[in-house]
């Protein structure tokens, strides 16, 4: 068999994790985006830096205050509990959580851009139609911003599915609890298993090739004016 049961095992994880992820991030991500294209409050510089941060971020420094965070002695893992859920960390949705915040940006700064392009001149329409600003936003400013939902939700996606420093901290590698992709390669090299690291490893190269091709052969050319 080409992949292992492990492997597969392994991807369906990933892609579980990254799924549930992108969801979690549209929702949370946009009114983010929203708030950081219409404001001119002298709060938007520090919340970018914020959302913006795990890009320059060491993804191990990120995992390690997680970690922190999420465990028994950190302020959300007393929380959770408190409320009889038990700790994060090593657990699947200790991973989900580690990448909302390490996918954070993928998420917001396309949707951000989208809403700044569309400028103001469709919602003042709209306010002139005495529409609401709720209506406003789901009739004109989502439509129009589709484009950047559309880039978001696949940049999201493709992101999560080749995270490694931030799951390994937070999940450690527990088979078919947070073992993804990434870690059962490391896995395979940790054990100089070469030829079964090479074919795992050559599904998600052919994987992220095919999702960049899709973005860049999808991405709508600016109309000259």
């Amino acid at each position: 068999m080409f992949l292992s049961d492990a492997d597969l095992e392994a991807i369906a994880l990933t892609l579980r994790l990254a799924t549930i992820t992108t969801l979690i991030l549209f929702v949370v991500g946009t009114p983010i985006a929203w708030w950081l294209s219409r404001t001119r409050s002298r709060w938007k510089g520090p919340v970018g830096a914020v959302v913006a941060l795990p890009l320059v971020l060491p993804p191990s420094v990120l995992g390690f205050y997680l970690l922190v965070t999420m465990g028994p002695n950190g302020p959300v893992g007393w929380l959770t509990q408190t409320l009889g859920i038990g700790l994060l960390p090593f657990s699947f949705w200790g991973l989900v959580i580690g990448s909302v915040f390490y996918s954070l940006p993928f998420m917001v700064q396309p949707v951000q851009n989208a809403f700044e392009a569309m400028g103001e001149r469709p919602l003042e329409v709209a306010a002139t139609l005495r529409a609401s600003p709720l209506d406003r936003f789901f009739t004109v400013a989502l439509p129009l911003a589709a484009p950047g939902f559309v880039t978001a939700g696949i940049l999201t996606f493709a992101h999560t599915v080749g995270e490694f420093g931030v799951v390994l901290m937070i999940g450690g590698n527990i088979p078919g609890e947070t073992r993804v992709a990434s870690v059962q390669i490391y896995d395979y090299v940790e054990a100089l298993e070469y030829g079964n690291a090479h074919r795992l490893a050559a599904v998600l190269l052919v994987f992220s090739f095919l999702v960049l091709l899709a973005l860049y052969s999808w991405r709508p050319h600016p109309r000259k004016v």
